[in-house]
């Protein structure tokens, strides 16, 4: 008898090719015997995938059917520079380190 249900949630799927798949063939709610069944296929999509999902406990004042969750923390992306450019535009350095000649008009 199934009764450990778990969504799958965006994150998961954004963090995980493998969950993306899954959830294709299965869709997003899978339901487990228990919490280590669900664990156990999290770290099995994780080995299979390019990134690591878990299982969450779902918050007790959640009213889904859901026992739990199948999430990932998807990597922040590389700016390619962008930071670079704010970061000397924020550090251009004041009239005290120029001096006032730099402003003098000719």
């Amino acid at each position: 008898m199934c009764d450990y249900v778990v969504d799958v949630k965006p994150s998961a799927r954004r963090t995980n090719g493998a969950v993306g798949a899954a959830v294709c063939r299965t869709g997003s709610r899978r339901r487990f015997d228990s919490r280590a069944d669900a664990e156990a296929w999290a770290s099995e999509l994780s080995e299979r995938g390019d990134g690591r999902v878990w299982i969450r406990r779902a918050d007790p004042d959640d009213r889904s059917a859901a026992d739990a969750y199948l999430v990932g923390r998807y990597p922040r992306p590389e700016l390619d520079g962008a930071y670079d450019k704010r970061r000397r535009r924020l550090r251009a350095p004041s009239v005290e380190q120029v001096g006032l000649g730099a402003y003098d008009a000719r």
